[in-house]
């Protein structure tokens, strides 16, 4: 079985030097057809294939259950004429408490439709956070006209807890919650449209605000990013002219990941959209025991196009090398593997490789990308064949990229169409983006070309200027691809690690283990024998690990250690446990156990 390879558009860019060093990397202009709203797409395709399903997902007995274009159109339209009629509007968002499911999805789009923001956000800051504090500030951010809970008996703690007094939506469980104003989202959707959702609609351009998205906390604390409907749209339009192959048949998309970050809920759910594709909602994610519902779900569905962070391919990779069953029916159809998110160590680009090759005789497309919540997301695209994990493209069409030098490395800053206004101010007002001079949004990551002398080979990931620091001898230690290799050396073991030695003169590691690993009464001299071998031919203070702990508790998501798809806050952990950094200073060099 052996699929053809899909069809990427040749990659084109233009370099221009900068004074003072660096350059700008320059895409191809998008043409003058960009939809004005990335939501036109919903009432294209409802037209043209309006029986394709659109949206599925698992009802309560665990079948699959299809909306089609057509009805989600109809349903759009009446559910925006219910947000209308609850009062809300422009400066009035409809705050999203739970997860992906087709009512969010519903509910989403019709908001959209009517010019009614809507923000979603972690479901873990309602159903894993136990004081809701940062719910609450999340809350405030907003001024929300209305909240959405799809399950109302689960979110019942976390809505008492924000003792708002704006309307309740709920899909079920309405009997388990209390709120003044409550109503179904089944009754919503009996909700005769009118000639006011027209009118709403109407009102709605380019400059309209879609979507509040808050960013993940990984480096700091949360913030509304405005997204608005010329940001989806044109980053749509340039994701299809980098991919046409997704315009040769409909993708077929089986994804977890969380619609309240800009990777699932802007990338793959609206690219679904774009091109009149169907998504398969998947309730599984990669962690322990989560994880096993998106095996079964990937044992039913061949997807044309996967997308994962790291974590999920790491996990993926290894039911792929012992389940045949699981492995012909992953690669039946696939036309494309893309990660994002965070950076896939070679190690796992190998076995997805070798499981390839085993299920189809050749490698599937392996690609990524890389941006920001406020780029919409994409700000650089893969769409050429790469040999290897860390390559994440050019920009996509419409956009460009400053490399601006920032002490041993060279900053990235983004500038496009994609790119947001500002963050979100309750009532509506919206605070600008600290732009440069230039115009370019300063994203906190560094990038090289992987071909000095031919740019259209890409670009490489090369860490966050951000999370680097200087030790005492005044060497430069890179933060983002340390972090990774030395996890790599102690995988399974451990599942990440915190950079330590700032103003120190040597390196140390914060380690999360898995529960098994803490079990083991060898772990020291395990975790001790991987990062000596890690150690060996590696010169110079900046590259050598000399001391690690093991930390006995998991990071919290209420400290604002950890975001709910995994990724750590290294800032807050290193401020959160400085005791635990003092103590890894103040012993001899070794392995130290909680």
């Amino acid at each position: 079985m052996t699929r053809p390879a899909p069809s990427f558009a040749p990659p084109q860019v233009h370099r221009e030097a900068l004074e003072g060093g660096g350059f700008v990397l320059r895409a191809p202009e998008l043409g003058p057809d960009v939809p004005a709203r990335v939501g036109d797409r919903l009432a294209y395709w409802a037209e043209l294939e309006g029986a394709r399903a659109f949206l599925v997902e698992r009802d309560l007995a665990g079948a699959w259950a299809a909306t089609s274009y057509a009805e989600a159109l109809g349903a759009v339209r009446s559910l925006g004429q219910a947000l209308l009629d609850l009062g809300l509007g422009p400066t009035r968002p409809l705050m999203m408490l739970s997860g992906n499911c087709v009512d969010h999805a519903l509910l989403q789009l019709a908001g959209m439709h009517v010019g009614v923001p809507v923000a979603p956000v972690s479901p873990a800051y309602s159903l894993v956070s136990q004081d809701f504090a940062k719910l609450k500030v999340l809350a405030g951010q907003l001024a929300p006209g209305a909240v959405y809970a799809e399950d109302g008996a689960a979110f019942a703690r976390a809505w008492e807890a924000l003792g708002l007094d704006v309307p309740l939506l709920v899909s079920r469980g309405d009997g388990a919650v209390r709120a003044s104003r409550l109503m179904t989202v089944e009754d919503a959707r009996a909700t005769q449209a009118s000639a006011a959702v027209d009118l709403a609609h109407a009102k709605t351009g380019p400059d309209s605000v879609a979507k509040i998205l808050f960013t993940s906390g990984s480096t700091g604390a949360p913030k509304g990013v405005v997204n608005t409907q010329r940001m989806l749209a044109t980053n749509q339009e340039a994701i299809a002219a980098g991919w046409p192959f997704l315009r040769d048949r409909p993708p077929v998309v089986v994804d977890w990941l969380p619609w309240s970050h800009t990777f699932g809920g802007n990338h793959n759910f609206f690219m679904v959209l774009w091109h009149g594709g169907t998504l398969y909602i998947d309730a599984g994610k990669p962690a322990p025991g989560a994880f096993d519902a998106t095996v079964r779900n990937l044992r039913e569905i061949s997807p044309t196009v996967y997308f994962n962070v790291p974590r999920g391919f790491d996990m993926l990779a290894a039911h792929l090398e012992t389940d045949d069953a699981l492995r012909e029916r992953f690669f039946a159809e696939l036309d494309l593997v893309f990660y994002a998110g965070a950076a896939l160590a070679q190690s796992t680009w190998e076995r997805l490789e070798a499981v390839s090759k085993r299920a189809r005789g050749d490698v599937v497309a392996m690609v990524s990308g890389w941006g920001s919540t406020e780029t919409a997301p994409l700000a650089s695209q893969v769409h050429f064949p790469i040999p290897r994990a860390g390559v994440i493209g050019l920009p996509p069409h419409g956009c460009e990229i400053a490399f601006v030098t920032s002490g041993s490395k060279l900053e990235m800053r983004v500038k496009g169409p994609n790119v947001s206004p500002g963050y979100w101010l309750a009532g509506g007002q919206v605070e600008p983006l600290a732009l440069d001079l230039g115009g370019f949004f300063p994203m906190g990551d560094a990038g090289r070309l992987e071909d000095e002398a031919d740019p259209t080979k890409g670009v490489v990931f090369d860490g966050r200027t951000a999370e680097n620091f200087k030790l005492t001898s005044g060497t430069w230690v890179h933060v983002g691809e340390l972090r990774i290799q030395a996890v790599a050396a102690c995988a399974p073991l451990v599942t990440d690690a915190v950079v330590t030695g700032h103003d120190r003169e040597e390196i140390g590691l914060l380690l999360f283990v898995t529960p098994e690993a803490a079990a083991a009464a060898d772990l020291g001299a395990e975790l001790a024998m991987r990062l000596a071998a890690f150690n060996s031919g590696r010169s110079g203070t900046s590259a050598r690990v000399a001391r690690a702990l093991v930390l006995g508790e998991p990071p919290s998501i209420d400290a604002g250690e950890i975001t709910d798809k995994g990724y750590l806050n290294q800032r807050a952990i290193l401020e959160r446990r400085s005791v635990d950094v003092a103590r890894l200073y103040q012993t001899d060099p070794g392995v130290i156990r909680p």
